[in-house]
């Protein structure tokens, strides 16, 4: 009887076995798990071929990255003396030098970056600098970047509220003299004989402005009033394929109901590309006691605008503008020919 009850269980054993077993093979036929190895051994094959291509073309692009590290460091050595003695008078004044021939050499290495009308920045004495805000205001970076290397000076700006509440900036913010924009706060450094930089645009300029370079001031004029009651001269300030260098997605209708309802400045930006900069500093507006705040901020607007006109291709075009790396003409050249 015992063993003719273990014979019934193995015999129910191998039923089960067999049709787990049949099941198995129905399943791998159905999610093709018997051409597994020919993938394996066809992903092998294009390892193997594709492995050395790779290797060709990563290899000079590493060699690219060094070249280009090599002369940054060019870039700061050539100036070793200037940051030798700016070390020795103040330690920040050292870090000021040297972060900004670091930035410099960022510009002339990957954006062939030019500034025109740099005499125009006085050597001493106040002034009011008025800039259209790119997406990513690198272009601004480069500027304050020449102010401390070929005059000397460091140029205070006004910063939008968020920029201080970002961890790790406060350091950054308080050695290059970055304000958060009060009005009595911006006519103090003028006052002082500082050089400031401000973008009425702001952050709703960075965001929603695109290849068009279209202004967002609005009616604000909080900054001519500064300047009437400093008493200084305005230097409007524009850079040519700021919005070639970097782009925003504000423009979509999220990002905007997010700024708008909440002032978040979350829109994606994206770019990096290598594209020719090209700053150009206006004739300055002097001290008229004759206008009011509205009337001057009108006619800052209009000489930023009239420094689009003569000099950004509209719309922009990314392509163009990294042409223009090799080949720069003018577009008021264009205009006269």
């Amino acid at each position: 009887m015992a063993d003719s009850g273990n014979q019934s269980c193995l015999q129910g054993s191998q039923d089960t076995l067999s049709f787990l077993v049949c099941l198995f093979h129905v399943w791998e036929e159905w999610a093709g798990l018997e051409q597994l190895e020919d993938y394996l051994s066809f992903l092998e094959y294009l390892l193997w071929v594709f492995t050395p291509l790779a290797v060709v073309f990563l290899v000079p692009f590493l060699i690219v990255i060094l070249l280009y590290l090599s002369i940054l460091f060019l870039h700061v050595y050539k100036r070793k003396n200037q940051l030798k003695e700016a070390y020795s008078n103040n330690l920040w004044d050292g870090a000021r030098k040297t972060l900004a021939t670091l930035w410099d050499g960022h510009g002339a290495i990957w954006h062939g970056y030019e500034i025109h009308g740099m005499e125009k920045i006085p050597n001493r004495g106040p002034a009011l600098i008025v800039y259209y805000h790119g997406a990513i205001p690198i272009d601004y970076y480069y500027f304050l970047a020449r102010v401390i290397i070929q005059k000397g000076r460091t140029c205070h700006s006004v910063a939008d509220h968020f920029l201080f509440k970002i961890p790790g900036f406060k350091l950054l913010l308080e050695v290059f003299s970055v304000i958060h924009g009060p009005q009595e706060e911006c006519v103090r450094a003028l006052r002082n004989g500082h050089l400031l930089g401000i973008s009425p645009g702001g952050v709703r300029e960075a965001m929603f402005s695109d290849e068009t370079y279209r202004l967002f001031w609005g009616k604000r004029k909080g900054f001519a009033q500064v300047a009437i009651d400093s008493q200084v001269p305005i230097i409007p300030m524009f850079t040519q394929n700021l919005r070639e260098g970097f782009r925003s997605l504000g423009t979509l209708r999220l990002f905007r109901w997010l700024y708008e309802r909440f002032r978040l400045p979350v829109a994606p930006i994206y770019g990096g590309f290598p594209v020719k900069f090209q700053t150009f500093l206006g004739d300055p507006i002097p001290y008229d006691p004759n206008i009011n705040a509205a009337e001057l901020a009108e006619r800052v607007q209009q000489a930023v605008q009239s420094l689009i006109d003569k000099h950004q291709q509209i719309p922009g075009s990314i392509l163009r503008a990294l042409l223009e790396r090799f080949y720069t003409k003018r577009k008021d050249y264009q205009h006269q020919n």
